[in-house]
């Protein structure tokens, strides 16, 4: 039986296989459209899901502006390779576009979404990229910024990628580009636990306060001390937790003389405007995830025996 292009559009459609795959099943099916469909389960998709146990915690952390809407996306490979491929870095830029255009409220609502460009599901792209590249690829996390200026930076190749969002006013919303990127590159570096020292909640402060509290006492040099005295000591080194720890309270890296709030408010005032830090993300590939640790020589050996 004859097949023609439309049949092979109808199975990609229908499949979420890639056209190539899906010509292969047409051609070994005699173009019979549910035996091709059955084919592709048994071939391809089975290949895929095997691929989909397999950890994935290399790949590629992006950061972009598009159409004014700041957009912070993770898509991870099971290899820094792949994390470079050509299409891989296109399929990560289109994830980042739908995004941008669709506002998904999660990942399971973005994978239902259209691809940007194409009548494929964002899932659907995702399955033939697995196909193409021969890895299990998988869309982690994402942030989307629709408000307020938003300033991308993208740190060796995609290894951290982070988004500066600023509330600007005075008519200086073009000239803060600079200071984003320059915030951005801090977050990157130094990765704060905290945007500024109001996000630090009671809790973690009283944690911070018991552990400087044992230190304290477990001093030599303050074993006569009152306790009073010793509280007062500490409550001064919560002044140190908040600059290690939240951005705004941390030493400018570019001129360690001022603080990081303090640098922002002498560009506002250098511009013209005011600037406020409204919210920041940053995604450093395979953050949290437990990569395996391979053994090539047992490798080889469970291969020979």
């Amino acid at each position: 039986m004859a097949f023609t292009a439309k049949d092979v559009q109808t199975l990609r459609e229908t499949t979420g296989v890639g056209m190539m795959d899906c010509k292969k099943a047409l051609t070994a099916t005699d173009g019979d459209m549910e035996k091709a469909i059955e084919w592709l389960r048994e071939k391809g998709l089975a290949a895929s899901q095997k691929k989909a146990s397999r950890i994935a915690a290399e790949g590629m952390a992006y950061a972009a502006v598009i159409d004014g809407v700041g957009v912070a996306v993770e898509v991870n490979s099971e290899t820094d390779f792949v994390g470079k491929n050509e299409k891989f870095v296109a399929f990560v830029k289109g994830v980042a576009e739908t995004i941008a255009k669709g506002n998904p409220s999660d990942v399971d609502a973005l994978m239902d979404m259209k691809y940007a460009g194409t009548d494929l599901t964002v899932a659907q792209q995702q399955q033939e990229m697995v196909l193409v590249i021969g890895e299990n690829i998988r869309v982690r996390r994402f942030r989307r910024f629709d408000k307020g200026v938003s300033v991308p930076y993208i740190h060796a190749g995609g290894k951290i990628g982070v988004i500066v969002n600023l509330e600007v006013s005075g008519g200086i919303e073009e000239k803060v580009t600079e200071l984003g990127k320059d915030l951005a590159m801090q977050i990157a570096a130094l990765n704060p636990l905290f945007l500024d020292k109001s996000q630090v909640d009671q809790a973690t402060l009283d944690k911070e306060k018991e552990i400087l509290m044992i230190q304290a006492k477990n001093d030599p040099k303050n074993a006569n001390k009152p306790e009073a005295i010793i509280e007062k000591m500490v409550s001064g080194r919560i002044g140190k937790y908040y600059k290690e720890n939240c951005l705004m309270q941390q030493d400018f890296v570019k001129d360690p003389a001022v603080s990081v709030e303090q640098y922002v408010a002498f560009v506002a005032k250098q511009l013209g405007g005011t600037i406020a830090l409204r919210d920041a993300v940053r995604f450093e590939k395979g953050e949290g995830i437990e990569k395996k640790e391979e053994n090539f020589a047992d490798e080889i050996a469970k291969m020979i025996n």
